[in-house]
């Protein structure tokens, strides 16, 4: 019998700074080590194009979610200083993203719902 998905997805893009790439590169280490001890996070890496780095990231739900940027806030507002967020997706059940509504506003991301067809393994 499948379960609920509650499965959420972060998704930043970002324009690092020229000259500024290496410096990114090391704090996207840090951020991988720092999350590797969060026990709801499904995935978590980095990936560039020239000068746009992405995260690609999951978590099991909004908590997850949540803990995981409170664990990196502190990392988040250094990599801020040397590279701006362009795009910012969340996706995930409509339910776990009413949870995070609230919570990321201010970061002004577009939202996007699951639909309930999908595989959750």
């Amino acid at each position: 019998m499948p379960h609920a998905d509650t499965c959420c997805s972060l998704v930043p893009y970002f324009d690092v700074a020229e000259g500024k790439l290496d410096e990114f590169k090391a704090l996207g280490k840090q951020f991988v080590e720092r999350t590797r001890t969060e026990p709801g996070c499904v995935f978590y890496a980095f990936s560039f194009s020239g000068q746009a780095a992405h995260c690609r990231e999951g978590y099991d739900d909004a908590a997850a979610l949540l803990a995981h940027l409170d664990n990196v806030g502190a990392l988040l507002q250094e990599a801020l200083k040397i590279a701006k967020i362009t795009r910012l997706e969340v996706h995930g059940p409509a339910a776990e993203l009413d949870k995070l509504r609230g919570p990321l506003a201010g970061l002004n991301p577009q939202w996007f719902e699951l639909v309930a067809d999908g595989i959750r393994r």
